[in-house]
């Protein structure tokens, strides 16, 4: 059970706070964003989800850059209340559309009936968005979405200067259009995120994908979907099979996941003929499928690196990305970071002749490097050299002091694992109802390092 829940901007002010048990100081708040604001200890720089601080626990999530907080004085299990914030952070993004400071503001009233639903007394009642509208009476004053920056999720969609359908970030699933009427439009989302460690040569000693199916809908009357996947899709791996390899086919298609899971209103009757799942989708945004794959696949960035000692208090070091993946796409918000040895007191920054779109920063308090690109078309290479000057003479071999590598980026309409949505139905009630579909890629860095 939780004590309490509150929301906190990035100031530290008290936008949402619910108090269910009374068994924690009113002045939890102000102590929960001192304590994330200095956080000193275990020489970390972030503040973990969870701590202890006079005997009350504290769990938090950021969700675009807001501080999801719960307290409690019993020993919970954290990954269930991680979860419920994660959850009461979806459920009010579905009922408000943006999900901002400014929103929160002006659905105050609507916030706090959610949370007087979702939990009661501290304990959860429900955090699915369908039951709680039979519940829930207040309408959301609907945000101005053209004032929004341009950053956070529906950056993820941004190919080019071409701008993916992205009104699925920002729409509420209660509220109609003006006029009354509500456009019938249906969302899905292949979101894939990668992890890959290269070694010093150049090798992938250890590739994975964690992808999921996300599905929001906005169609009236919950009509029946079919989602149709790759025909060859495997499931379960030859040499140990998973509790969910259907239909005995693993190791024999083109794409092969580990392990999946599904979403309670899929159905899998036509799943080992035709890789069909049914649905009858709930309003709000939810997971269709959750999937795993360990087989190796080819990276979209290959990186490589050099060090070059240039006497006993210099060096210099060459950063190359490449991008393997087809030109007609697009990377965004790509961060290159390397670890320099904390003797280094200066660098100095050369990029290509003609560089645009791309920053450099040398930071001083952690000795790491960090190389901005605001976009990579595929099959692009691009090239960083950084001089490096010591305030004291090395005595050992640099690499070993300096580095991995690591890169975040975002690829939209592209995904590593070859798994596509074939088809999009959904049961027709008249000849004229014709929904609007979206289907998208997106690939993320989960974790891409490469060792030197």
């Amino acid at each position: 059970m939780i004590s309490q829940f509150f929301v906190l901007s990035q100031r530290g002010d008290s936008i949402v706070f619910r108090d269910y048990r009374g068994d924690v100081p009113k002045g939890s708040a102000e102590i929960f964003f001192r304590k994330v604001k200095f956080w000193k200890e275990d020489g970390g720089e972030e503040a973990p989800p969870v701590f202890n601080v006079d005997g009350v626990n504290y769990f938090h999530v950021k969700v675009v850059g807001l501080l999801f907080v719960a307290t409690s004085r019993t020993n919970l299990s954290p990954s269930l209340v991680l979860e419920l914030l994660q959850r009461i952070a979806r459920v009010i993004k579905d009922y408000l559309g943006v999900l901002n400071e400014d929103s929160l503001r002006k659905n105050f009233v609507l916030v706090y009936e959610l949370l007087d639903e979702v939990v009661d007394f501290g304990y959860v009642q429900t955090t699915s968005t369908e039951i709680l509208k039979s519940y829930i009476f207040n309408e959301p004053i609907m945000i101005d979405a053209g004032r929004l920056p341009p950053l956070g999720p529906a950056a993820m969609f941004m190919q080019g200067t071409k701008r993916m359908p992205g009104t699925a970030i920002t729409k509420s699933v209660v509220a109609n259009e003006p006029g009354g009427r509500k456009r019938e439009e249906i969302f899905v989302d292949i979101i894939e995120k990668i992890s890959i460690t290269f070694s010093s040569s150049g090798y992938i000693l250890t590739s994975e994908i964690d992808g999921t199916i996300q599905m929001k809908s906005y169609l009236t009357g919950n009509p029946e979907i079919r989602l149709a996947l790759n025909e060859d899709l495997g499931i379960g791996r030859a040499g140990g099979r998973s509790a969910y390899d259907y239909g005995g086919s693993a190791g024999s298609g083109a794409v092969i996941l580990d392990d999946c899971n599904f979403h309670e209103s899929v159905q899998l009757d036509s799943f080992d003929v035709d890789r069909t799942l049914t649905l009858v989708p709930p309003d709000g945004e939810f997971p269709v499928m959750n999937y795993r794959i360990t087989q190796e696949f080819k990276p979209p960035f290959r990186i490589n690196t050099l060090i070059e000692e240039a006497g006993s208090l210099k060096a210099e070091v060459i950063l190359k990305i490449r991008a393997e993946f087809p030109s007609d796409i697009t990377a965004n918000t790509i961060l290159v970071q390397m670890p320099l040895p904390t003797y280094t007191s200066r660098v100095s920054f050369e990029l290509e002749p003609g560089t645009v779109g791309q920053t450099t920063d040398f930071k001083e308090s952690n000795k790491r490097l960090e190389w901005s690109l605001k976009k990579v078309v595929g099959g692009s290479d691009h090239t960083l050299r950084a001089k490096l000057t010591f305030s004291q003479e090395s005595h050992g071999n640099i690499t070993k002091e300096a580095g991995p590598v690591s890169m975040t980026f975002t690829i939209p309409m592209y995904n590593p694992s070859r798994l596509q949505v074939k088809y999009l139905q959904i049961a027709k009630k008249s000849k004229t109802y014709n929904p609007y579909r979206w289907v998208r890629y997106v690939t993320q860095a989960n974790s891409y390092v490469a060792r030197i």
